[in-house]
């Protein structure tokens, strides 16, 4: 039975996708759009950055720190080009299991629990959370915090703040979140480094998600994810908490269907969405679909067809906690590697203990 649950022992949570599978650009815009492009970000010479800055200075925070941290920051053309070539829009599932199902990072992903038994094991009582899920994120977004992204955050922000074609509102937010964080925290906005969509840490937390969710969980009066692996471990728990994560609950469970699922059924039943359960055991069962143990009839899940290597289509049905892990990052595809992270993380450690 493919599932995680939450009496497990030990747990650990391993994820990512932008640092795990690094895209390369140059950081220069192209020859015919250099010229439309601003390559500067000082409010003293850019109006958005300057409408920025006294936004912020209203709400407490010194125009001379601002005006020169806005100052370094670079636009970097790399940083919009990553953005449309993420992992879990181009690739099949097969594909995206194989970048995180590796030997090397279950082993990885059981040491990581062994190494912080404590930490996980307090977040697993505090908050519900498995040990092996917060290792499987962690392992998935920084392969346990060895690459926890090589852009200047605040190149990556400022740049998808005033340069994305649709998200600058989204982005501006998160490029203020950012400010405050870094001058509430006294470090160099300058010197943090993060995934290309501007991530940060351990948990490869957003501003926004840093501001909401991080926690000091080693109360040592800082919430610190760039370092610090205890405030991560306790921070992912507290995000999963936050969103309603089921303490003892399934992730998903193994179904069979037809050969060729139709394209009508596919759109009808919302399969592969990132949305709340909303399709019955019941109904599946009288589309084909068919759960590989008994579940109970009303049990809402959300129906996933899944492309494996051999060409077949598998099914599988995720339940509640299952959306929850999307709510880290929206892809069905991400919350099964997660999912099948975290039970190879488990069963390895078992074997080992």
């Amino acid at each position: 039975m493919n599932k995680v649950q939450g009496k497990t022992s030990s747990y650990v949570l391993a994820a990512l996708i932008c640092c795990a599978a690094p895209v390369v650009f140059a950081d220069q815009p192209s020859p015919e759009s250099q010229a439309a492009v601003p390559q500067h970000f000082a409010p003293q010479q850019n109006a958005d950055t300057q409408a920025l800055m006294e936004e912020l200075v209203e709400q407490g925070l010194p125009q001379v720190w601002l005006e020169e941290a806005l100052g370094q920051a670079d636009y970097t053309q790399s940083v919009l080009d990553a953005m449309k070539g993420a992992a879990e829009r181009r690739l099949k599932w097969h594909e995206y299991r194989a970048i995180f199902l590796t030997p090397q990072r279950i082993k990885e992903g059981a040491e990581f629990i062994d190494a912080h038994a404590d930490a996980l094991a307090r977040a697993e009582s505090t908050y519900g959370v498995p040990a092996e899920v917060i290792a499987a994120i962690i392992g998935v977004e920084t392969y346990y915090g060895r690459h926890k992204g090589q852009h200047r955050v605040l190149d990556s922000l400022a740049t998808l703040a005033f340069h994305h074609p649709t998200r600058g509102d989204f982005f501006r937010g998160e490029l203020a979140a950012f400010l405050r964080i870094a001058y509430e925290q006294q470090v160099d906005p300058a010197e943090l480094r993060g995934s290309y969509a501007g991530a940060m840490g351990y948990p490869q937390f957003i501003p926004t998600s840093y501001q909401a969710y991080a926690v000091d969980f080693d109360d040592d009066g800082r919430r610190d994810l760039w370092e610090n692996p205890v405030d991560a471990i306790g921070s992912v728990a507290n995000y999963f908490a936050e969103h309603n994560w089921q303490p003892g609950a399934d992730i998903y469970h193994q179904a069979s269907g037809p050969d060729v699922l139709p394209v009508d059924l596919l759109q009808e039943l919302s399969f592969n969405q990132t949305s709340p359960p909303m399709v019955s055991i019941a109904q599946l069962a009288s589309n084909g679909l068919e759960p590989s143990e008994p579940l109970d009839g009303d049990l809402l899940v959300v129906p996933l067809a899944l492309e494996f290597a051999d060409g077949e289509t598998r099914y599988r049905l995720g339940e509640y906690n299952f959306y929850v892990i999307t709510r880290y990052n929206h892809s069905h595809l991400y919350a099964m590697a997660v999912a099948e992270l975290a039970e190879a993380i488990a069963e390895l450690h078992e074997d080992e203990a």
